[in-house]
């Protein structure tokens, strides 16, 4: 049941995230729905404000009002999320909640797809994904915030520089 599990928008009254949050785990807990709903989320930044006695971080509310709930959708979970104190309903079109897509929830950052690379700059990969499969190339830049990776691959006797995401290449066999 775990794949059919979706990021979901809850929107509460200003304020009650924190409540709304610690209420829904409660309920997972004592009806024992972990099989169904498996994470809650408030996004939150790291603000460097500045005052008169200098300046402090302080950790803020990136979308105040809303609480991202990880579920799979059923009439249970549905009702127990919808009838907390403080939500007031789904993000969708009237009782139809609508599930955030994959590159909704990337470029929320709520999910981290940590890759593990068993390469470096200067080791020699074979492309396993894309328009450029099983070609051979060389690591030429890794950048591991962005999930990219540049590799030199020769092509009809040119170099070319290739950005490929992370999990696009392997290392070549010896």
């Amino acid at each position: 049941m775990a794949d059919n599990a979706n990021w979901y928008v809850v929107h509460t009254y200003s304020g009650y995230e924190n409540t709304v949050k610690a209420t829904i785990e409660k309920y997972v807990e004592n009806r024992n729905l972990q099989d169904l709903i498996h994470e809650i989320n408030i996004p939150m930044e790291t603000v460097t404000e500045i005052t008169d006695n200098g300046s402090k971080d302080v950790e803020r509310k990136v979308f105040p009002g809303y609480v991202l709930v990880k579920m799979v959708m059923t009439d249970e979970t549905w009702h127990v999320v919808r009838n907390v104190r403080g939500v007031t309903g789904f993000l969708g079109e009237g009782n139809k909640a609508i599930p955030l897509s994959d590159a909704d929830v990337a470029a929320l950052g709520v999910e981290k797809h940590e890759v593990v690379i068993g390469y470096q700059v200067g080791d020699t990969v074979k492309i396993t994904d894309g328009a450029l499969e099983s070609f051979l190339g060389t690591v030429e830049e890794i950048d591991m915030d962005q999930n990219k990776v540049r590799v030199v691959v020769s092509m009809f006797g040119r170099e070319t520089p290739v950005e490929l995401e992370l999990d696009q290449v392997e290392p070549a066999d010896p």
